[in-house]
């Protein structure tokens, strides 16, 4: 397992309890100190992350998150029980890594039913075409978010507000300052250019398809 930068200093520490170097390291803030716990816990904290994530990857790096925010929050609490306090900052850690996880699946599945509903709401001749060049809907899913991100400024907030966030024109246009004009072109124009993107892509496979 990777470690953190936590000193140099060599000293013997075997004699000292985690509380005293908890004291020291709250009066000096030498990292050291830290370093010390580090190696007395690492693998403490990786297992409990372990057991809470089940991610061997991803319980590196909040082992990693841990220790970092402990060198804050050792300076700021009182701690009688260095080794019972650490088990519920782990934790609690570990579960905020999971809501966070949670929410970011959240917004995917949110963002799929969006383009889908944008997919259902372009004209009828964008879908047609791409059913007859042979791309798929699933195909359109996985590359119509990154044409979303690809487009000039004006076209992008003008597609998201009108498709994704169900505004008008007039509020699309009292959102971004643009002349009602300006909206609906820059919507037409993204529109266009979304499917170009689309059939890019597709064209990009379908190369790829034949030189397999």
């Amino acid at each position: 397992m990777k470690g953190l930068n936590l000193g140099n200093k060599k000293e013997d520490f075997k004699n000292l309890s985690d509380e005293d170097l908890v004291h020291r390291y709250r009066n000096s803030h030498e990292t050291y100190y830290v370093g010390e716990l580090y190696e007395r816990y690492t693998h403490l904290v990786f297992g409990v992350c372990l057991k809470y994530l089940k991610n061997e990857a991803v319980a590196e790096d909040v082992t990693m998150q841990v220790f970092e925010k402990l060198m804050t929050d050792l300076k700021r609490h009182h701690i009688t029980a260095f080794k019972s306090w650490l088990y519920v900052v782990v934790k609690n850690h570990c579960m905020m890594q999971l809501r966070k996880e949670s929410g970011d699946n959240k917004k995917k599945k949110e963002w799929r039913n969006e383009v889908s509903e944008f997919m259902e709401n372009m004209e009828a001749d964008h879908l047609q075409e791409s059913e007859d060049r042979g791309t798929d809907k699933e195909f359109i899913l996985q590359h119509l978010k990154h044409g979303v991100d690809e487009l000039r400024e004006e076209q992008r907030m003008c597609i998201e507000l009108f498709y994704l966030k169900d505004c008008s024109y007039n509020e699309i246009s009292a959102i971004t300052g643009y002349s009602m004009k300006e909206v609906k072109s820059n919507i037409q124009n993204g529109k266009r250019n979304l499917k170009n993107f689309v059939n890019a892509k597709n064209d990009e496979q379908g190369g790829e398809n034949k030189a397999n």
